[in-house]
């Protein structure tokens, strides 16, 4: 009888560990099509003023527990130029991000690149950190934004330039 208990004991516990193989945790998914439409807003709030997000400028990613993070650029004509030299884009995460060492909280900011760095600014247009940035001169075909998995989480592009960032 005992010899019964253990054999099926040891039988679950290869279930358990072959079904845990077969259905791995899924992981964080870039969104595309009507989902990304869905979940651009049309337009964002920066600093004392609304500009249009540009739909075909955007990119989203949804992470293994449902949360997005959203980057899309905005039209920045009716900003300074103090302004629209840092702010280039809309980015909102509703989970924490990790950029090269600076985390970011879940919240709505504005972000942009320049001189070799994105800065990422809150919307009152503060700074709330800059990290460096990195070109890609191997990008066969550079386009205004872009989500791209990476080797080590996932790159934000303007262009060229980009950085890494890892979701929590």
């Amino acid at each position: 009888m005992k010899i019964n208990q253990r054999a099926t004991f040891f039988i679950v516990i290869q279930l358990v560990v072959l079904c845990g193989l077969l259905h791995p945790v899924a992981s964080a998914q870039i969104v595309t099509g009507e989902e990304l439409k869905k979940v651009i807003p049309k337009s964002f709030f920066y600093a004392g003023q609304n500009a249009p997000v540009q739909e075909r400028n955007s990119a989203a990613l949804k992470n293994s527990a449902g949360k997005f993070t959203l980057a899309a650029l905005v039209d920045t004509s009716g900003y300074s130029t103090a302004i629209a030299e840092k702010y280039q884009g809309l980015l909102i995460t509703e989970s924490k991000l990790t950029f090269n060492g600076a985390t970011l909280d879940p919240g709505a900011y504005g972000f942009g690149f320049k001189d070799g760095k994105l800065f990422v600014t809150n919307v009152a247009g503060s700074d709330v950190f800059f990290v460096a940035s990195q070109k890609d001169d191997q990008l066969k075909h550079p386009v205004p934004l872009k989500l791209e998995k990476a080797d080590s989480g996932y790159r934000l592009y303007a262009g060229r330039n980009y950085v890494t960032f890892n979701p929590e």
